[in-house]
């Protein structure tokens, strides 16, 4: 999936495990510029440094998977995420730089980063 729009803020990364690292950034959506969406996506793993070269105001192309979970805390409640998670970034003009080097992201992992042992949510 694609989306463009302008960057709003870029957070830093975290490190949710000492073997994984998310880092999220959030850009406006403008299809009707009198109501625009803020929307959040994540960037995770090598990814996460791709953000270094933006800046909040500039224009941006994302391409981005979306992703769903189901994950059940310790009292057996459950709850359901979605993420959308970005892979590559671009100029929207297509100027500044060439980012075709960003190839499209693995397959997902099978290891379940957000077990948590105490409970907590899975991020």
């Amino acid at each position: 999936m694609n989306i463009s729009g302008k960057v709003v803020e870029i957070f830093d990364i975290v490190k949710v495990k000492e073997s994984f690292q998310k880092r999220e950034f959030v850009i406006e959506y403008a299809t009707n510029p009198k109501y625009p969406e803020l929307i959040k996506f994540e960037m995770v793993q090598d990814k996460c440094s791709l953000l270094d070269k933006y800046s909040v105001g500039q224009d941006v192309s994302v391409d981005f998977d979306l992703r769903g979970r189901k994950w059940t805390d310790q009292k057996g409640a459950v709850r359901y995420f979605t993420t959308l998670q970005a892979w590559r970034l671009s100029p929207a003009d297509g100027a500044g730089g060439d980012d075709a080097n960003q190839s499209a992201p693995p397959e997902r992992d099978t290891e379940d980063f957000g077990a948590e042992k105490d409970g907590g949510l899975p991020f």
